[in-house]
């Protein structure tokens, strides 16, 4: 029965809080055995995470319309290709701006045009009002086309694009280069990727409980919350034990995921109230 010791190594150090009283439990154990099989079973290294971009995510060839189409033809476009959205581009190719099903949500043809009660149309800006019966009456994609265009470039790193989706509420940004689309990269693009992801591979040995403490303790090491839960982590039996003190709950939650990545982890017992960490013999 082997189990992790507090430290990064075998670290002949009593941890703090409440965890020292459960670490009296463990006087009988054997350092120096610790140590022989350290160097045995020493943890390998964390696979480094490739880092996706755009351009291995981006949908190709990019569907894109000219600012004269109707928005009839618009519509139509969008709906024989099944698609949601579209960069409009100029004469030269050169993207000008963003247009899609939520830019004809609001149209007369439809009967769908906003309407305002009394009050907030008194308090409207005048410019508000106009861009508005454009963008409901407009003939021409150049009246319902979204500007300024955002966008990224096929070297932007796929936690930049998911956050430029998030911070600016839209689904899909075009992929520029030097002002030509050259993709597209959509909420359904990411959620692919995730989809396509492989997990780590198997490794060919079984982990001892201190690798996988090492493991653990170098996934979490560089995240903020996780500072003060060192004392709280125990290994036993590729059995990650958490203990409460001193973490919140959405601490412990954090800990139980991140354990979970590790290879080799049986499961994960949370023990927010108070338990024996080896059962008696």
């Amino acid at each position: 029965m082997g189990f992790g010791i507090i430290g990064r190594t075998c670290d002949r150090g009593q941890p703090k809080g409440g965890a020292a009283k459960r670490w009296k439990r463990l006087e009988a154990f054997d350092f120096d055995q610790c140590e022989k099989a350290q160097k045995a079973d020493p943890a390998p290294s964390i696979p480094e995470v490739i880092e996706m971009r755009a351009i291995d995510v981006m949908t190709t060839p990019v569907i894109a319309v000219g600012p004269e189409k109707s928005v009839r033809e618009l519509a139509t476009l969008l709906s024989e290709k099944r698609i949601s959205g579209v960069p409009v581009v100029d004469a030269e190719g050169l993207v000008i701006g963003m247009v899609s099903e939520g830019d004809l949500l609001h149209r007369t043809e439809t009967g769908t045009r906003r309407q305002h009660s009394w009050w907030l149309e008194t308090f409207a800006s005048n410019r508000e009002l106009a861009r508005e019966y454009v963008k409901s009456h407009g003939q021409k994609v150049t009246d319902v086309m979204t500007t300024p265009v955002i966008a990224v470039s096929e070297e932007t790193p796929l936690n930049e694009v998911a956050d430029i989706l998030e911070r600016h509420r839209i689904k899909r940004v075009p992929v520029l280069r030097e002002g030509r689309a050259v993709g597209i990269v959509s909420r359904a693009n990411l959620v692919r990727a995730l989809a396509l992801s492989k997990p780590e591979p198997a490794q060919g040995w079984t982990p001892t409980d201190l690798t996988i403490r090492e493991r653990l303790l170098a996934e979490i090491a560089d995240e903020k919350w996780a500072r003060g839960s060192l004392s709280s982590i125990l290994v036993q039996d590729r059995v990650v034990h958490l203990w409460p003190d001193p973490l919140s709950e959405e601490e412990r939650r954090a800990l139980h995921v991140a354990a979970l990545r590790i290879p080799g982890v049986a499961r994960v017992e949370d023990h927010a109230v108070a338990g024996p960490l080896i059962p008696p013999l």
